[in-house]
């Protein structure tokens, strides 16, 4: 991961200091295409399936937070640029841009580049994309992301109190658009690479409203559009012939399935009916890492696996009772023998060197075990819970064979180490996601992905009023630490603001993700990028 993360900071850092000498980035070639080595003979099916998971919420990308979605969007729309497999800025709908300050922008989009219904993708459609993604009546989970970016008003439009026409984004013609923002941001252009900013049509959405995402009304802009949707079994995307850069796409037809159960995945894929796993069982892993090495695909994943708290619901408006239930915790046990796969144990937010910074670990994270869970038992017992009162809550996780075992790993810690009574309950994806959003828990599993490679990234879903803050935690040095660090890129802003959110508490760190996947042999082209995803638009299927 160090080497990844180095190489995608260099990276940024040169793209900073060129877009700051107000250097215009000209059209060029597009290495993000499916690249058939010489000699290779490719099946004549040119069709793949892929595990997802958990059914998609919906695929209406302001309404969606997940890579559950993202999975799929990341097929089905281009965003304006992208990030290649060297961690570098490159084209996508946006052909070209140009800055002088790293504040104000001018993007020229791709023409010729059209709508999977065959109309022309233009200024206007991402004017509007911007503005939907911050209309408060929509009530996108990402709506704080164009106010991190520094877009100018747009803490107003998502507040409700400013016009669309008035954030800082403007079409100077039918593929001309001009971005200002409130002060430089050095990662603007790798915010932009996330899924969340892809364009929608503008087109699709004001004729068919809601309904824009269904069969027959899906309107795309990636290599591939919905020509399925099989509710809580399948999404599948055929070819999109419209598409900018078909002649670099090679797969006809991607399937999306939804298999919640990793060993029902195993199976399937094991009996030939599935290319690509979502994940592999815990207890499979040694044997096919053993038996079919070339199969299996673990990589690096900038994320963390926890579980949140909702801070303003008693008793966990307490800090002593999150810090004693984080300390009771087992980290090393749960990463390398419950999980096994390369997971590392997490005693902060932040992974390993994320935006290039080593950041200093708590001091309970040297500890014994046992030391923490003296420290955890003193600090209950601070708060009024023992043996003869004891703590007793439920733990919300969505249904997965691996959440569920890690539930049932973890409250049977805190019910050994500390006598609390943590009851499981399980539901499905969509259900537990409103279930928190609308406070409706006490401790629910959670994970977070970097939407860039930045602390900030991190940090901001914790901010105050943030529309993904769950938890409900809110710290005003924090907020001020975290905007000092998002405007000078300092380190020592970062520790302060990770060391307040280490001892705040509101959520508890447990591992650092990895990918681990099973990848048939026969399929060519495949890169799993540090976020997870992986572009179908880029693989094949060899002759086999």
């Amino acid at each position: 991961m160090k080497k990844i993360m180095a190489r995608l900071i260099k990276n940024r850092l040169t793209q900073i200091l060129t877009y700051s000498m107000g250097i215009l980035l000209t059209n060029i070639a597009s290495s993000h295409a499916a690249v058939v080595p010489p000699g290779t003979q490719l099946a004549e099916k040119q069709e793949i399936v892929r595990n997802n998971g958990t059914f998609p919420a919906s695929l209406d990308v302001h309404k969606v937070e997940s890579d559950t979605e993202f999975n799929i969007i990341h097929d089905f729309f281009d965003g304006l640029v992208y990030i290649d497999q060297k961690g570098e800025i490159k084209p996508k709908l946006a052909a070209s841009w140009e800055t002088n300050d790293n504040q104000n922008w001018i993007f020229n989009l791709r023409k010729g580049a059209k709508w999977s219904d065959g109309s022309p993708i233009t200024a206007h459609d991402v004017v509007f994309s911007w503005q939907r993604l911050l209309d408060p009546t929509v009530g996108s989970p990402y709506g704080n992301y164009l106010v991190t970016a520094s877009v100018v008003n747009a803490d107003g439009l998502l507040k409700g109190t400013e016009k669309p026409e008035k954030l800082g984004i403007k079409a100077l013609d039918g593929f001309t658009l001009e971005v200002k923002l409130e002060k430089p941001v050095g990662d603007f252009l790798q915010m932009l690479a996330h899924p969340v900013m892809v364009p929608i049509s503008e087109k699709a959405v004001k004729k068919y409203g809601d309904k824009w995402i269904q069969v027959g009304n899906f309107v795309g802009s990636g290599a591939f559009k919905l020509s399925e949707w099989v509710v809580n079994e399948k999404v599948v995307g055929v070819r999109n012939f419209h598409y900018w850069d078909d002649k670099n796409t090679i797969i006809n037809k991607v399937t999306f399935l939804s298999l919640v159960s990793d060993k029902a995945d195993l199976n399937r894929y094991l009996a030939g009916e599935i290319d690509i796993t979502l994940t592999i069982p815990l207890d499979s892993f040694a044997s096919l890492k053993k038996k079919s090495p070339e199969q299996v695909n673990v990589s690096p994943r900038i994320g963390t696996y926890f579980y949140e708290f909702n801070t303003e619901k008693p008793p966990f408006n307490d800090v002593r009772i999150r810090q004693a239930l984080s300390l009771a915790l087992d980290r090393d046990v749960i990463a390398n023998k419950v999980l096994g796969q390369g997971q590392k144990p997490a005693y902060t937010l932040l992974p390993p060197d994320i935006g290039g910074f080593d950041f200093q670990q708590p001091d309970f994270a040297a500890w014994t075990q046992e030391q923490r869970i003296e420290k955890a038992k003193a600090l209950l017992n601070e708060a009024g819970f023992n043996q003869n009162n004891p703590l007793k809550f439920d733990l919300l996780y969505n249904t997965s064979e691996v959440h569920k075992k890690l539930a049932i790993t973890v409250s049977s810690m805190w019910k050994k180490n500390l006598g609390v009574d943590a009851t499981l309950q399980n539901q499905e994806w969509k259900v537990m996601l409103d279930n928190k959003y609308q406070g409706k828990f006490d401790v629910a599993r959670y994970g977070w992905i970097g939407d860039y490679n930045s602390p900030i990234s991190f940090f901001n879903i914790f901010m105050t009023g943030n529309t993904q803050n769950s938890s409900l935690y809110a710290n005003k040095t924090f907020d001020t630490l975290v905007i000092k660090a998002g405007k000078t890129n300092s380190k020592d802003y970062y520790q302060q603001a990770l060391d307040i959110f280490t001892h705040d508490s509101p959520v508890i760190p447990v591992y650092y993700y990895v990918n681990a996947k099973m990848i048939k042999p026969y399929i060519g082209g495949i890169y799993v990028d540090p976020k997870g995803y992986i572009f179908t638009k880029d693989i094949y299927v060899i002759k086999h």
